[in-house]
């Protein structure tokens, strides 16, 4: 972690600390205090050095002198995981330091940018043809359509990295060049990649093609959803549940304004007026166990139920996320325009 501009060695004078944390500008003013092993052993912030300087410390003392000993952090592989860093934000630390077991700062999770640090891989799929919104998508792939101002990809990839996930991945097939050459430039320090299907595979079936995975889950969506739906929560109730997959689901509600029989063959055996059903939609977002993607088939079109189904079949836990909130599968005109008139009121 050398040269990151918010750890500073504890043998620096106090007035060249002032002049680190002056130049932080808009980020969190806490520098973390490092040893000559490199060891964290204290922080300091702006209101610290003014507490130290009131009670007679000098411009030109140590930082060691006037640091707080007693600092926050996580311990890697220990404590530093998603339950943990949601803790850390409730309690409102900005920036966290995670320790090694020799007290080495490996990483500084910066919880005033990022909601949270997701272990996570996510692939976006972006191949379907839009066929339903043309003429728009004669010329233009649906996901790189503008919903605010910015493409309907980019919503989800930019929500993605705000919670802290470094590995994004793109299935495309129609007008791919397109995507490709979008996600060309690094969004926000992160390389989305572009994995192209040779022929329609399905919702799922062209994630066979995604080279590498580095984490035990992947989080798999279409690509044309607008939805603020919380990574943070879906992952931890997918972990507390020990899935094998979850499926986000929205809520569908069916109203029937007349009275419906109550029939067993032709006898009647009693009225409901009007009825209300209740159900759960699938709102195309999963979160996936990297060992389960083994059952998707090769070379062969394949949805993301029919993995559901595999998995059921084989007795494997699947698991139904209910998804609160925005969410909008912009597949129609008027899906399309009533996203463009949601996006106005959202932040």
């Amino acid at each position: 972690m050398s040269g990151n501009k918010h750890i500073i060695s504890s043998d620096i004078a106090l007035i060249e600390a002032l002049r680190r944390i002056n130049k932080l500008a808009l980020e969190p003013l806490v520098l973390f205090v490092v040893n000559g092993k490199e060891q964290m052993v204290g922080t300091l912030t702006d209101g610290d050095s003014r507490r130290a300087l009131i009670a007679g410390a000098s411009l030109t003392d140590s930082v060691d002198k006037v640091m707080h000993r007693n600092f926050n952090f996580l311990r890697r592989g220990v404590n530093d995981d998603v339950q943990h860093l949601h803790e850390q934000k409730v309690k409102r630390m900005k920036l966290v330091p995670i320790l090694d077991d020799e007290d080495h700062i490996v990483e500084i999770v910066n919880l005033d940018k990022y909601i949270t640090r997701l272990p996570i891989d996510a692939v976006l799929m972006a191949g379907g043809k839009g066929e339903r919104l043309r003429p728009l998508t004669e010329k233009t792939p649906k996901p790189l359509l503008e919903v605010g101002g910015k493409c309907i990809i980019d919503h989800n990839v930019d929500r993605l990295i705000s919670y802290g996930v470094k590995h994004i991945n793109v299935t495309i097939n129609y007008l791919g060049e397109q995507i490709e050459e979008h996600f060309a430039t690094p969004r926000d320090g992160i390389q989305v990649r572009t994995f192209r299907e040779p022929k329609f595979l399905g919702t799922i079936g062209s994630i066979k093609f995604v080279d590498t995975f580095y984490n035990d889950t992947v989080l798999v969506m279409n690509s044309d959803l607008f939805t603020n739906v919380d990574y943070e929560d879906f992952f931890l109730h997918f972990q507390m549940h020990d899935a094998e997959m979850s499926v986000a689901a929205v809520p569908y509600n069916i109203s029937i304004q007349l009275g419906i029989l109550d029939l067993d063959g032709r006898d009647v055996k009693g009225l409901i007026e009007k009825p209300k059903y209740n159900y759960y939609a699938n709102a195309g977002i999963y979160l996936i166990k990297k060992r389960a993607l083994a059952e998707i088939p090769e070379d062969t079109f394949f949805h993301a139920t029919h993995l559901v189904e595999k998995l059921i079949a084989q007795g494997k836990k699947v698991i139904r996320y209910p998804l609160n909130g925005t969410w909008i599968d912009i597949g129609t005109h008027q899906e399309y325009e009533r996203a463009k008139e949601l996006v106005k009121h959202l932040k």
